[in-house]
């Protein structure tokens, strides 16, 4: 399953701060998820992150861990040709 998670920062981002982030994401990995983009924006949001993940309650327990820092809008993404094939 793909997730599509938008962020905003709760404070202003450091240099500590990208690094706990950094970790996170290395246990994710560990976890089975893998990272397809993570990016800061400009915006509504501050960061976008995609993520592949066997199910929901993973990118939950992410989301969880990152809550002090960010608050999250989460969503399932499908793939164009998926989709339309549900036409």
């Amino acid at each position: 399953m793909i997730f599509i998670s938008l962020g905003k920062l709760k404070k202003k981002p450091t240099k500590e701060m990208s690094s706990q982030v950094s970790k996170m994401m290395e246990e994710a990995k560990k976890r089975g998820m893998k990272l397809l983009g993570f990016y800061w924006t400009l915006g509504r949001y501050d960061t976008i992150l995609i993520v592949e993940a066997s199910n929901e309650k993973e990118i939950m327990k992410l989301s969880i861990e990152a809550a002090d820092m960010v608050t999250t809008e989460t969503m399932v993404a499908i793939a164009r040709d998926e989709a339309t094939k549900l036409l």
